[in-house]
């Protein structure tokens, strides 16, 4: 499909209307979700029972309410649109409301091609090789962070977040979609991620277990049980990841923003 729309021209029409999420729907946020539930059909032609929450539709019946499908069709579509290498098709399944239901997270990130899946209990995978679980954060002398993803990169709240960024980070590197910075963590490219916003679910509940999979750990701040944010479409919670808990608790100094 975005072969098919290769030029800014074709990928920044809209449609119009805005999706569940709240977000203005792009044709190719909406091309890219029929694909996705054209396959979800079927599967519940061939008796699976679920229901989907992604983020242009909404929620979707497909005849069981405690098993959850979570869709993004396009993570980081402002970077899709504009032709930047960074966005990816983001699904999870859950076995219950949480962050902590997730059992299965799938990833793949259209610029660089690559393929990153975990499932619960048995690790993640990145293009089918698995990742190393006992990587640990680089640190500079000074005991900074070497590399720091930041999303939501708003530039106020940048500016609102700099002193924390500064005793905590020696680079900064801001890619345009939280499911793939979260990936990012959990090959150890970075050190550690932080939204500056809080994030929905559709955005993060794949590529958290795939972080946690790998070793890493993951919290949504806003809740006293880390993983507690609910799989729906209110954006509830920033979200932060690191290699250790000593990165974790770096990352909890960062300011997030409404």
């Amino acid at each position: 499909m975005l072969a098919d729309r290769p030029t800014i021209a074709e990928r920044v029409k809209e449609t119009g209307t805005r999706g569940e999420g709240g977000d203005k729907t792009l044709l190719i946020d909406a091309a890219a979700e029929d694909f996705v539930f054209a396959e979800l059909e079927k599967l519940h032609d061939a008796g699976a029972r679920f229901t989907a929450i992604s983020e242009e539709r909404g929620t979707v019946d497909f005849g069981d309410p405690h098993r959850l499908v979570v869709i993004d069709p396009i993570d980081g579509s402002v970077n899709a649109k504009r032709g930047l290498p960074h966005h990816a098709l983001s699904i999870a399944v859950a076995e219950g409301a949480t962050m902590a239901d997730v059992v299965f997270g799938f990833v793949q990130d259209f610029g660089p091609d690559e393929e990153w899946v975990a499932t619960r209990g048995e690790g993640a995978l990145l293009d089918g090789v698995p990742l190393d679980g006992s990587i640990v954060e680089r640190r500079t002398r000074d005991g900074k962070l070497e590399v720091l993803g930041i999303e939501s990169a708003d530039p106020r709240w940048v500016a609102q977040s700099a002193d924390v960024l500064v005793e905590t980070a020696h680079r900064l590197r801001a890619i345009g979609a939280i499911a793939v910075s979260l990936c990012q963590v959990a090959a150890g490219r970075f050190d550690a991620m932080a939204s500056l916003k809080r994030c929905r679910a559709v955005d993060a509940a794949a590529a958290q277990l795939i972080v946690r999979e790998a070793g890493g750990i993951v919290e949504f701040v806003t809740y006293d049980d880390p993983l507690a944010a609910p799989l729906d479409l209110e954006p509830r919670s920033p979200v932060i990841a690191a290699r250790t808990q000593a990165g974790i608790e770096d990352m909890r100094r960062v300011p997030a923003w409404p």
